[in-house]
């Protein structure tokens, strides 16, 4: 192919990604960018963050603070001291905590991996639990067993642990949630999904 054709295949390309308003030039722009995400943005992003998963969108309650972002801590350890009490975590322990005011069914995480040893008491971890999609919960214990390190976890809005986020080994740990980028955002794909959840797990959040 002779340079000059390239040229103008670059630039007929150029027109219909971005230019064209066609209702053909805006299916070709969606595929184009669709690619560009799938093939390209998140191979380098995992590459980068170290983990597969490297953005998530939360798709349960478990993790909610009544006012999410606007929560109040004094009032929210108030209602779940007791939980805490038991499990030998203060409020002292909390507020030294990553997302002390939780975050909110179809906010977006950004995760990057971590190293056992560099998971530390009250980290959020995303981890395989032979459930429908990874669990994004707190670390409330960390053990070590030899050289493996052995990590249980609970729901902020939980009343307890739940059986498998007892016992979670190393391998199970997909990565760390490092920050909240789009608070809601991941909505716009949750709300396609919300009719195929049990009644129990569709709308918005309430606190338990």
């Amino acid at each position: 192919m002779k340079k000059s054709d390239v040229k103008k295949f670059l630039k007929k390309f150029w027109f219909i990604v971005w230019k064209d308003d066609s209702f053909k030039g805006w299916i070709i722009s969606l595929v184009f960018l669709f690619v560009i995400i799938k093939l390209i943005f998140f191979p380098l992003l995992s590459l980068t963050t170290g983990t597969a998963l490297p953005l998530v969108i939360v798709e349960s309650c478990s993790m909610y603070h009544e006012g999410n972002l606007f929560s109040n801590f004094n009032n929210w350890w108030e209602t779940h001291d007791m939980k805490y009490f038991q499990l030998k975590l203060t409020e002292k322990d909390w507020k030294e905590f990553s997302f002390k005011k939780g975050f909110n069914k179809g906010d977006i995480l950004f995760i990057t991996g971590s190293k056992p040893e560099k998971i530390e008491l009250g980290d959020v971890i995303i981890f395989n639990a032979n459930y429908r999609n990874p669990v994004i919960h707190r670390v409330i214990s960390i053990e070590q067993e030899g050289e493996e390190y052995i990590f249980s976890t609970v729901g902020d809005n939980n009343n307890g642990q739940i059986e498998f986020e007892k016992r979670i080994s190393e391998d199970q740990v997909v990565g760390k949630a490092t920050a909240n980028i789009a608070p809601y955002l991941g909505w716009i794909k949750l709300i396609f999904f919300e009719k195929m959840r049990s009644p129990s797990e569709r709308g918005f959040c309430e606190e338990n």
